[in-house]
């Protein structure tokens, strides 16, 4: 993973033009995990979010945790923060514990001096009317008046986390609409663009087809031979997916 580029600006904006669900099944076709992050919806609708990850995992509150616990801006949040701007996107490993908050306004007003590119969680969020105001797109299982600190602390930045039942590693892309919020893997980002808009294409090709016909999706809908064939014929390429 080291060796893989980072990716670019402009991949980024090329991912954010494209349905999250067009990505899933670009995964899919790839034979990789799908990668849609369970519980992380969009705090309001309309939002549109890619970037490239900036990890932060909480874990169980326990007493002589608080020893190790660095304190102030050296608390794993702030440090994690201080590492997202436009491109970045904060995502934290809240154990999927949907009724615990993860932060609110006072600390995610800095991801907005920042113009972070977004925020996805498996828990909750505190202060959501202040969250919407901020303008950065939100993802999160829930909202809740609840404090984080008596029940898990954030720990540890930017390594392997889990988010909503998904691996995310530092510097994939994790790309949000209004369907929720895909992780797609750095090393497989080219190749899923390519497969996504093939099959954005062969899409518009089965429904033009359908208003045609007036017949069944499933003549052409999952892909198979009839449905290549047609492709074929209606732009004259030929099939470049398995």
């Amino acid at each position: 993973m080291s060796d893989v580029a980072e990716i670019s600006k402009e991949t980024l904006e090329v991912l954010r033009g494209i349905p999250t669900q067009t990505l899933i099944d670009g995964l899919w076709v790839m034979g990789w995990p799908m990668s849609f992050i369970h519980g992380a919806n969009p705090i309001q609708p309309g939002q549109s979010m890619a970037g490239r990850a900036v990890t932060l995992r909480f874990v169980p509150h326990r007493p002589d945790l608080a020893q190790d616990k660095p304190k102030g801006e050296q608390s794993a949040e702030y440090v994690a923060i201080e590492l997202c701007g436009p491109e970045q996107v904060l995502v934290i490993d809240a154990m999927r514990w949907e009724y615990s908050s993860i932060g609110g306004d006072i600390k995610f007003l800095r991801m907005m001096q920042r113009q972070a590119g977004g925020l996805v969680t498996d828990g909750a969020v505190r202060d959501s009317n202040a969250l919407k105001a901020y303008g950065f797109p939100v993802y999160s299982a829930n909202t809740t008046a609840k404090q984080g600190p008596a029940e898990f602390w954030p720990w540890q930045v930017n390594d392997a986390i889990q988010c909503g039942d998904v691996l995310v590693r530092p510097g994939d892309a994790v790309v949000g609409d209004d369907d929720g919020a895909v992780v797609v893997p750095k090393a497989a980002v080219d190749e899923v663009i390519r497969i996504a808009h093939e099959r954005e294409e062969v899409e518009e090709v089965i429904k033009a087809q359908l208003e045609i016909e007036r017949c069944s999706p499933g003549k052409y809908y999952p892909f198979n031979d009839r449905t290549w064939k047609l492709f074929e014929e209606k732009t004259g390429k030929k099939r470049a997916t398995n």
